[in-house]
């Protein structure tokens, strides 16, 4: 097997702790002599063993003289957990092929240097892109210091996301929103603006069998504090916090409103002014790499000229709302048209998903 066999199993390996490493990446490792595996592992929680860690403790002694697989850059310094690249050197591995280099400051190249001091043999930028992909999230934060944003509407065939303004409208079938719901228990938060929680009363979680293995960050744009305390987000904390993005005009000009969501329990996070870009830098703070953006039209209007949007997921119903429907964007599909876009269908429904901004 090549270079690119084992990694390809080593990013298979990473996959699976999708949804339980954040902030860490996710990242996976196998140790290898002459095509035979000796240990194998990833990291499947953020706090425990790295994912060299676990490959290198399954492969014991016969690690010596053996080649590691790892899909990031081993680390360098001391976390929640020791160093991996110091105990790559201890466990006398003779060579590393790595996927991809990790950007955090505290790494940037030294986990290389320090293998290289220990004499071991080291290949980068094996399936770089892939592994770039795969923790699209970790790489957008340390690079664009914001979370990865996809922007998930569900639309009739006509672009349009309701039957009139304030209408609450469902559109799609089970499998699309089965779909829906497995994203959702993926990704670190979910964004939508204070019309949405008037309209919909959202709860904002992953429902249905999806597993989520850290809670899941419900928000609020809410440049007018217009979320009701009794908001059914804030009586349902148990599934995760509740964060209000506002600015510190509309608070200091409503201090009964900041004070009342606060007591419901809502985090409240105060802005200078109206700005997409810096609400979801701030997000980063709570420990936010992946956001889902849901709605509604006017958020998903500001993120896009905010350039905050990395990819567009478009669940299209087959049916029309006509002219008095609600658009979720100003000439939808003219507009978006020189976006690559890929298709898939979900029982009645079809799934169109573009990459806006690419990672790798």
């Amino acid at each position: 097997m090549t270079d690119q066999d084992w990694m390809a199993r080593a990013l298979e390996l990473a996959a699976r702790g999708r949804g339980a490493t954040s902030p860490n990446p996710m990242v996976g490792a196998v140790v290898v002599r002459d095509d035979v595996v000796l240990g194998e592992g990833y990291h499947a929680r953020a706090g425990e063993r790295h994912a060299e860690v676990v490959a290198l403790d399954a492969a014991g002694d016969t690690a010596r003289g053996a080649t590691l697989y790892c899909t990031l850059e081993p680390c360098s310094h001391t976390g929640r957990t020791p160093p991996c690249a110091h105990r790559i050197v201890a466990d006398g591995v003779a060579r590393v092929v790595v996927a991809a280099e990790d950007p955090n400051p505290r790494v940037d190249g030294a986990g290389f240097a320090i293998l290289r001091a220990g004499g071991i043999e080291v290949v980068t930028g094996v399936l770089r892109g892939p592994a770039r992909r795969l923790n699209e999230g970790f790489f957008t934060v340390q690079e664009k210091g914001r979370p990865f944003v996809t922007l998930k509407a569900a639309v009739s065939q006509d672009g349009r996301i309701a039957t009139a303004p304030g209408t609450r409208t469902p559109l799609t079938g089970a499998a699309a929103q089965h779909h829906a719901h497995r994203v959702r228990a993926e990704v670190d938060a979910i964004v939508v603006g204070s019309e949405t929680v008037l309209v919909d009363d959202p709860i904002l979680t992953a429902r249905g069998h999806h597993e989520r293995r850290r809670p899941l960050v419900r928000v609020v744009f809410d440049t007018r504090l217009r979320t009701p305390p009794a908001a059914r987000l804030l009586q349902t904390r148990a599934e995760g916090p509740v964060v209000v993005v506002s600015t510190r005009g509309a608070c200091d000009m409503a201090p009964e409103r900041a004070a009342a969501l606060e007591h419901a329990g809502a985090r409240l996070v105060r802005l200078s002014r109206r700005d997409p870009a810096e609400a979801m830098r701030r997000l980063v703070d709570l420990d936010v790499c992946t956001v889902l953006l849901e709605g509604g039209a006017l958020m998903y209007r500001a993120c896009w000229a905010a350039r905050v949007v990395d990819r567009l997921r478009l669940y299209v119903a087959p049916t029309l709302l006509g002219r008095g429907g609600v658009g979720w964007w100003p000439d939808h599909w003219r507009s978006l048209a020189r976006l690559g876009w890929r298709d898939v269908g979900l029982g009645s429904d079809v799934l169109m998903e573009s990459d806006v901004q690419r990672i790798d």
